[in-house]
Formats: C-alpha cells, sequence, structure tokens
C-alpha cells in the first residue's frame, strides 16, 4: 500500500463515522471487500503452489538447484503476478472490472504482511505467539474491509456525505464535522480510507495527518497508581495520598438475561446447516439480528465506559503506573474469564497509551512479577502469601490495614519516582537494564511475624527458608479482585 510522510508537527489520527449506504451502496461495498479477500486467497495460493510443488520435487530425490524457484511474497511482486493472470484467470475474468483497482491492493497488501509475520515468527523475529502459515480467507466468517489510498476521497461540504472511489458518494450517519473543520482549516489532509462492516453496520475510518498541538495534563506533577480489578474497575492512587475507586458498570450483566432470551428465541428457530446445506428461515434471520443488537449495544456501551475513564486519566496526571497483565493467562481461569474479558484489561493500557502522547502525560508499566498486592504501602514489608479472599491488607511489621486494591494502588504510584531515576521498571526505555525495584523478581521477601518477628528484634537467628522464600503465585492473580 501507498506509504505517506508526515510532516514535522503532525501527527496521523483516524476519524471513524457510521454510513447509511442504500441497497445498491451496500452491494458495492460488499462487492469491493469481496475483490480483497479474492485477491487475499489468491496470492496466498499462488505462494504456496510453488512451496508444496518445491515439497513434493524434493520427496522425489530432485537436487536443491533442480527444485520450482520460490515464488516472492512482496507486494510489487504479488501485484506484477496479479495484474497478469486477472485477465484470463477464470475466478477474475469476468467481474474483476466492476470494482476499484483499490479493492484488490487491499487483499494482496494484507497477503505481504501475513506471510512476513509468518517469516520473522518462524526466524524468532516477531514477538508473540508463534504464527501459522497464512491461511484461506472463508465467506462465510471473512471479516469484510476494504481501503483506499488513491482516487476521490473526500468528506462533503456538507458535512452529511463522503465521497469514495468507484463508490462515489455515500451519507453519513452522524455529522463529519470534527473533520470536515480542520480540512477546510488547513490543519489536516485525508491520507486513506477504510470501509468496514462491525456490529451490524458500515463503517468508514478516514486517516487523516492533522496539526496537533500538545495541550498539558492539569497536574503533571501528580503520578497516580492503576490497580485493575473486577468487582471495582480501577484504583486509582496518586502521590499526593487521594484514593479514586471506579465502579465497573458490568454492562454485560445487566443484559444477560435478554441476551439469554434472545439466544433461546434462535435456537428454536431453523437455522442454517453446512452439512445438509439447510438455509436458515426468515425467523431465524430476524431472531438473530435482535439477539446480535443485544450484543452490539454491550459492546458500544463498554466502549463508551473505556474511552470516558481512560481520557480523564490522561488529560489530569502527568505519570500513570499500571501493571503488565498477563490477559490471555487470566482468561484461561474458566470462572472468571467472562468477567476479565468485560472488564478490558489490555484496551485500557492500549488507549492509555496513545492518549497519554496526546497530552504529553507518561505511561508506565510495571514488571509483570512486581507483589503490588503483597507489599505493605507503608513500610515495604513483602508478604509470602496473600490469597484472594483476603480483600484487607494487614501489615505484620508496621501494622498497616488498609484496602488490598488501595494498598497496590499506592504501591504502583511510588514506582513511578523509580522510573525517573532508573531503577528498573518495566516500560522504561531507560531503565532496561537497570537494578531491579523492590519485589520486582519472581522471589517474594517474607517478613516475620510473631514470635519470629520478636526473636529476630532481640537479635535472634532465622533460618535461611524463613528469610526469603519462593512464590509460585501466578502473576496474574496479581490485579484480581473477586
Amino acid at each position: 500500500m501507498k506509504k505517506f510522510q508526515v510532516q514535522p508537527g503532525f501527527v496521523v489520527q483516524a476519524f471513524r463515522f457510521a454510513l447509511d449506504p442504500n441497497a445498491a451502496q451496500e452491494q458495492a461495498l460488499r462487492s469491493h471487500c469481496g475483490a480483497a479477500r479474492a485477491a487475499y486467497n489468491w496470492a496466498v495460493g499462488w505462494v504456496e503452489a510453488a512451496w508444496w510443488q518445491r515439497r513434493a520435487e524434493a520427496s522425489y530425490g530432485i537436487f536443491e538447484t533442480g527444485l520450482t524457484p520460490w515464488r516472492p511474497w512482496s507486494l510489487p511482486a504479488l501485484r506484477r503476478a496479479f495484474n497478469a493472470v486477472k485477465h484470463t484467470d477464470p475466478r477474475f475474468a469476468a467481474w474483476w472490472q466492476e470494482n476499484s483497482k483499490e479493492a484488490y491492493s487491499t487483499g494482496l497488501a494484507n497477503a505481504a504482511a501475513a506471510f512476513d509475520n509468518y517469516a520473522k515468527s518462524k526466524q524468532g523475529k516477531r514477538r508473540g505467539r508463534v504464527v501459522g502459515m497464512p491461511r484461506f480467507k472463508s465467506k462465510r466468517k471473512a471479516r469484510l474491509a476494504c481501503r483506499f489510498t488513491t482516487g476521490t476521497i473526500r468528506v462533503e461540504t456538507d458535512g452529511r456525505h463522503v465521497t469514495l472511489p468507484r463508490l462515489g458518494t455515500i451519507r453519513v450517519h452522524e455529522p463529519t464535522g470534527k473533520l470536515l473543520g480542520r480540512v477546510q482549516a488547513g490543519s489536516a489532509r485525508i491520507l486513506s480510507a477504510t470501509v468496514r462492516h462491525e456490529r451490524g453496520r458500515w463503517f468508514v475510518s478516514f486517516q487523516a495527518e492533522v496539526k496537533r498541538d500538545l495541550v498539558r495534563v492539569a497536574r503533571p506533577d501528580v503520578a497516580v497508581g492503576i490497580d485493575l480489578g473486577i468487582k471495582t474497575l480501577a484504583v486509582m492512587a496518586d502521590s499526593t495520598g487521594e484514593i479514586r475507586e471506579v465502579p465497573n458498570p458490568h454492562h454485560l450483566d445487566a443484559a444477560l438475561k435478554e441476551l439469554c432470551r434472545a439466544s433461546r428465541t434462535v435456537s428454536r428457530r431453523r437455522g442454517p446447516d453446512r452439512r445438509t446445506g439447510q438455509k436458515p428461515s426468515r425467523r431465524w434471520e430476524k431472531a438473530n439480528v435482535t439477539r446480535n443488537k443485544v450484543q452490539h449495544r454491550v459492546a458500544n456501551l463498554r466502549e463508551d465506559a473505556l474511552h470516558k475513564l481512560t481520557s480523564a486519566v490522561a488529560a489530569e496526571y502527568g505519570t500513570v503506573v499500571v501493571e503488565d497483565l498477563n490477559v490471555a493467562g487470566m482468561l484461561r481461569n474458566r470462572r472468571l474469564a467472562r468477567r476479565i474479558a468485560e472488564a478490558g484489561f489490555g484496551e485500557i493500557r492500549r488507549q492509555l497509551a496513545y492518549k497519554g502522547k496526546r497530552n504529553g502525560c507518561r505511561l508506565v508499566a510495571a514488571d509483570r512479577w512486581f507483589p503490588s498486592s503483597k507489599t505493605c504501602s507503608g513500610c515495604g514489608a513483602v508478604k509470602a502469601k496473600l490469597p484472594l479472599h483476603i480483600r484487607t491488607y494487614h501489615c505484620d511489621a508496621c501494622g498497616l490495614v488498609t484496602d488490598r486494591d488501595a494498598n497496590a494502588a499506592h504501591n504502583l504510584a511510588a514506582l513511578a519516582a523509580a522510573a525517573v531515576t532508573g531503577t528498573g521498571v518495566a516500560g522504561d526505555p531507560d531503565a532496561r537494564k537497570a537494578s531491579k525495584p523492590r519485589g520486582a523478581d519472581r522471589k517474594t521477601r517474607t517478613t516475620p511475624s510473631g514470635r519470629r518477628a520478636e526473636r529476630g528484634r532481640a537479635g535472634g537467628a532465622t533460618l535461611p527458608h524463613q528469610q526469603q522464600t519462593e512464590t509460585r503465585d501466578r502473576p496474574q492473580i496479581e490485579a484480581l479482585t473477586l
């Protein structure tokens, strides 16, 4: 796809609007997205055909020099190969001219990126989970999306229509004033547009180069630690000692009864069956639309609540400290998976990361093994064990009694000073190889209690296993709140 050079002082920002296409325009949108999927599948099959051919020839004992040459998967190479066969290939010859060339470029670009990810993962150059070979996209399951980088891409002056290549002028469900005003003022330039079908609606996202002035936060000298949980979505403790609690709205729980009723109605209708080729009935389609509306409303409410929370935090505090949670591992707990997914821990951190850049807010991620809940915010003593059912923290050393989540938030806020001095907080680029903060490794120091504490203060000897023990608690348990 086309690459753009961002000018100094400008940032790339997306503006998303819902569309209200008519029947003909919706059919054209689906055709473009289907063309992107077809081009993607063709590219995957074209590249992998050479792989399988080489494997078959190698099994016959053919030497390396006599094998079929590798087919390149770069975007220019895929474009040249596709343009050479689109006139004669029966899969495209009859209808490829009906769509914009950008639809096919979208599929080819996605295929090139998929092969690059697979190659980098195979070579160990890509972070995250291992990526397998690209697979064909199903017509039934593939997400409908198409990107336009050239041609007529603009927001109309009436603020209620947008124009896209080959699709024409489409009405927008909501006013486009937030982008139109910037374009007319000369502070924004549209780079590309992406149409996508999500949650039963069509959306268009304009990628624009926007001139944005840095708006400083309200309290730049104040750091806040955020402890995420289930019962209480976020407990925030700042460096001034103030504590705020953000309750979890539980949008899914509120709509669960309605969702169960709608799902039961769907199950009683004649639905599709791929094994027998059975088509869904009209009543099943209507019931399925009703059920999807409930799920879409829950998703929209959750998204709105998370955006309001992260926007308020990024606009107020100069430094935000969050935990590096293993959300994928936490979701393996079948008892809490639904509530953890509903809270959106990973989405909160993602939004804080990009919103903090707008206001000069600095985001620091505490080490995954940092015992935020087990550490006393008053004296720094660390407990060896702290079960989840204990919601009040009692320090055996100094006698501090406080809420478990508030104690963890205070410990996270204290890490902001350590991140400034470079003492090894994860997320600080200058502290990668520095010494670790207190308790940031996998071992938790125990605090003697009772007679052991009195004997320790009196000069009595303690055994090695009493001084330091290894905790076997999983790291993701630290942020859970039952």
